[in-house]
């Protein structure tokens, strides 16, 4: 695991190097593979950050030089250099002649865009030489809570192309399979609304959640300002109190604030997460025999919401003292759940119930639905010290994890996959049910689903990922794209591999 930076504000910078020299070296050592000289160069109009150094830093100062991607473009060599230690990066140009070109572009968003740190340290082979390289520049900016990505790019003097190496960042806040997934995600979030870019509210809910499960995984705070800042921002956002039309939405807010209770200890989370329980209490009655409807409208009673309503409402009997009324609501939830149909004949959770006749609707056998009611179960359990709970949920999790339609050569996928690219909300999925299946394991004294959580993390890490520890919708592989919502479900399955 890397050290995190202290949070932003909190660490003054050094001041810059003072001595910025030019060191020249003769063909013949570039040739035999000697370091490439620095040229102060022309850095391209762009905001100067200072961390532990300033931008502009000379590599020769490096503490150390790993090499991580590179290409080529017509013979030439264009490499990008890491600073571990210092959070910085550089590119270098090589095989190459005078006038070809190199520089770095920095993102702040994940390689969406770079209009801000676009061409840095922009620089020139000169007369005599077959190589050259770049100054070094932060990859983060921290006193303004930039999460970075860095990738060099080139192109020969005398040809138009210009080639670039794939966005990727230093180790610092990335030394492990979790932590560098988390920080692949904060990249994502925007820190004036307090949400995930290219994603909804409720998925923002579920990144938050793999936010704060890192924090408690790897011991890595850095990003605990998001807890705060997503709060602040949005209390009073569309019902006020993270509620909504939908009652499933509501769920994953409230129990996001759960998770930043039990991580901060901020009373006003768990009073949030009351409120969130609450509104969905209201929107439960006695059609199909009970649960809570999907959404304000009272049209659909479905396996999602009363999955999380189980889980909200037992959670929050865990954390308040001398609780009654959360622990009734969740132990009535489980008896009706367990009898409702939505559990079929192969011990797998459909989608919901028909209006009509309260009957189970045969739709897809999603994912989160198989993981949430494990989070749920094991909530109960510990509310309640009821062995039967925990044998439902072995059950329950025996069925989802052997089933060949949900695990195609062993590799847990949603149905349409791979040919679907799972919309708006599927990418979201496979992630929370790592979660709930963690959750279970680590409840149960034999932690029989180690393996399996492993097997799905080593799948997605080798064929599921780029070099900016992004991932992708098909943990088998291969990477179709990247956003917010295929990044919390990863970040959500290397939290369960530990």
């Amino acid at each position: 695991m890397s050290s995190s930076r202290p949070a932003p504000g909190r660490r003054s910078p050094a001041r810059p190097s003072i001595r910025r020299f030019i060191r020249l070296l003769t063909t013949a050592s570039l040739l035999a593979g000697a370091a490439i000289p620095v040229l102060a160069g022309n850095s391209a109009a762009a905001a100067s950050i200072c961390d532990k150094y300033c931008d502009g830093r000379d590599p020769a100062l490096t503490a150390g030089d790993r090499t991580s991607v590179q290409t080529t473009i017509y013979s030439r060599q264009i490499v990008l250099h890491f600073d571990d230690a210092d959070d910085m990066a550089w590119a270098s140009i090589g095989n190459g002649n005078p006038a070809d070109e190199v520089w770095l572009d920095r993102s702040f968003d994940g390689g969406q865009s770079w209009s801000q740190g676009s061409k840095l340290g922009d620089t020139t082979v000169p007369s005599g030489q077959r190589g050259w390289r770049t100054l070094m520049y932060n990859v983060d900016d921290w006193n303004n809570r930039g999460v970075g990505a860095v990738r060099a790019c080139g192109k020969a003097g005398d040809r138009a192309e210009i080639a670039c190496i794939p966005w990727a960042r230093t180790t610092w806040n990335a030394g492990s399979r979790s932590t560098a997934a988390a920080t692949a995600l904060m990249m994502y979030y925007n820190n004036g609304t307090g949400l995930w870019n290219t994603t909804n509210w409720w998925n923002s809910a579920n990144a938050l959640t793999a936010v704060i499960d890192n924090v408690r995984v790897s011991g890595m705070g850095s990003y605990k300002y998001a807890i705060a800042t997503t709060y602040d921002d949005n209390l009073s956002a569309q019902g006020g109190q993270f509620r909504n039309d939908y009652m499933d939405d509501t769920g994953w807010w409230g129990l996001a604030w759960v998770d930043a209770y039990d991580l901060t200890g901020d009373s006003r989370y768990l009073t949030t997460a009351k409120a969130d329980a609450d509104w969905m209490t209201s929107y439960s009655d006695g059609t199909c025999g009970g649960g809570v409807w999907w959404r304000t409208q009272r049209d659909y009673k479905n396996a999602i919401t009363n999955e999380l309503y189980l889980q909200l409402t037992a959670a929050l009997h865990n954390r308040i003292p001398g609780d009654t009324k959360y622990l009734t609501q969740a132990k009535n939830e489980w008896s009706w759940f367990k009898a409702s149909g939505l559990i079929n004949s192969a011990h797998l959770i459909n989608d919901g119930l028909t209006t009509s006749t309260c009957k189970n609707n045969g739709q897809p056998v999603y994912t989160y639905n198989q993981g949430v009611i494990l989070n749920g179960l094991t909530e109960l359990y510990r509310a309640t010290g009821d062995a039967g709970v925990l044998t439902d949920a072995r059950t329950l999790a025996g069925a989802s994890t052997t089933d060949p339609t949900l695990n195609p050569n062993g590799i847990l996928a949603d149905p349409g996959e791979p040919q679907s690219n799972g919309g708006a909300d599927g990418p979201s999925f496979k992630g929370v049910y790592a979660r709930g299946l963690a959750a279970l394991n680590k409840t149960l004294g034999d932690h029989p689903y180690t393996a399996y959580l492993n097997r799905q993390a080593g799948s997605a890490y080798a064929h599921d990922r780029n070099p900016l520890d992004q991932y992708g919708y098909h943990w088998a592989g291969p990477l179709d794209s990247t956003d917010a919502a295929r990044q919390q479900s990863g970040v959500d399955l290397m939290n369960a591999a530990g």
